[in-house]
């Protein structure tokens, strides 16, 4: 049997035709594919869930963890103890702090990429706020001048957030610009088209649905191919000093 997953040191890509379904404790006809963890390596979680025909909850205890919320498909509400309910179509998206108490109620159509990490406060700052909208109404930009990779910043860009969730769209044949390595830790999801993305030495085929991470000082390139454009979802640290 072959497989585009590839699972090393300081990357890994996790293709669909791979994943496995996980159960928690608390949720209730909803599932986790746990796509990336502190098992193989990283600081933060990145997990799809899917719920039954009938609906469903997903929950989250009310901890030193913060979640960054991506609606790939249909729609959810999101649940905080004191405050209003919040909907979510399509392209939604949401940030909730730590030492939240969160639940989030989904349908069969329903598909959530959902990044989790340990908040990392500071004693000058303050607790970040919830964010809420939809990615289908933020403005992109060019990413260094580039007008055919353009980066839409889904939270706000502001210290008292350690993180940041963003969407980079480029047209056929546009790349990044040269070969990065940070101290930024990645988590990706490839949302559509294909391309060709390097991690460390080697150089993998991506298309919508693969999840990729890459871990801080990672090198990594990305080449967007075929007739339509390309567009990922990533997540990454930001604000802190190592």
């Amino acid at each position: 049997m072959n497989t585009r997953t590839s699972v090393k040191l300081r990357h890994a890509l996790i293709a669909p035709d791979g994943h496995v379904p996980s159960s928690f404790p608390g949720w209730e006809n909803a599932t986790g594919y746990v796509m990336l963890s502190p098992g193989m390596g990283a600081c933060l979680s990145q997990i799809l869930i899917t719920f039954e025909k009938n609906g469903g909850f997903c929950h989250f205890d009310e901890d030193e963890h913060e979640h960054a919320i991506y609606l790939e498909s249909g729609s959810c509400t999101i649940h905080r103890p004191n405050e209003p309910d919040v909907e979510l179509g399509p392209t939604g998206f949401a940030f909730i702090p730590a030492e939240t108490d969160l639940r989030i109620t989904g349908t069969t159509e329903t598909r959530i990429t959902l990044f989790r990490k340990i908040f990392e406060p500071r004693h000058d700052l303050e607790f970040p706020p919830a964010v809420f909208g939809h990615a289908s109404e933020v403005a992109d930009e060019p990413f260094m001048g580039n007008e055919r990779a353009r980066l839409q910043a889904l939270l706000p860009i502001d210290p008292r957030y350690d993180l940041a969730i963003n969407i980079f769209t480029y047209q056929p044949g546009a790349t990044l610009p040269f070969v990065e390595t940070h101290i930024m830790e990645h988590g990706m999801l490839m949302l559509d088209g294909q391309g060709i993305y390097r991690l460390g030495d080697d150089y993998y085929p991506v298309e919508a649905g693969d999840a990729i991470w890459m871990a801080p000082y990672c090198p990594q390139w990305f080449a967007a191919i075929g007739d339509e454009p390309a567009s990922y979802l990533y997540y990454k640290d930001i604000h802190r000093l190592p």
